[in-house]
């Protein structure tokens, strides 16, 4: 198993280091460029939701990206924050037949994350939020 992990600040600058160090871990683990387009849509969307609506202070606060490509060809991304518990995968997904102005703000973000990932988890643990995402590869 191979393992990488980012920290970032809470602070939306920080979403072009996101989008560069994923560049890097493409070259380096060869992924498809479409599956480094795709990570960095799901986790741009994940990370600004964290920025904008995880904290309920002005502090500074860490959040950590752990990588994992498992030997049966997954990718595990961990993203690991200190913000107020927030579970996405009880948001109900939102009802795409109704047309864009009579649907409720929000949510849309998370929904596009289930879409992509094969996989989406949450767990709470020592005040901290774990989204965990899966994807399977291929090699």
């Amino acid at each position: 198993m191979e393992n990488k992990t980012l920290l970032v600040d809470n602070q939306m600058s920080e979403l072009r280091r996101l989008a560069d160090f994923l560049d890097d871990l493409g070259e380096e683990w060869e992924l498809n460029p479409g599956l480094v387009f795709s990570l960095n849509l799901v986790l741009e969307e994940a990370l600004t939701n964290i920025i904008l609506y995880g904290f309920q202070d002005t502090d500074k606060h860490s959040i950590e990206m752990e990588f994992s490509r498992t030997q049966i060809d997954q990718l595990v991304v961990s993203v690991i924050d200190d913000g107020h518990p927030y579970d996405p995968t009880q948001k109900e997904d939102p009802d795409l037949s109704l047309p864009a102005e009579e649907r409720p703000v929000g949510g849309l973000g998370i929904f596009l994350i289930k879409k992509i990932m094969d996989k989406v988890e949450y767990h709470r643990n020592n005040n901290k939020n774990f989204l965990i995402l899966t994807k399977n590869i291929k090699s």
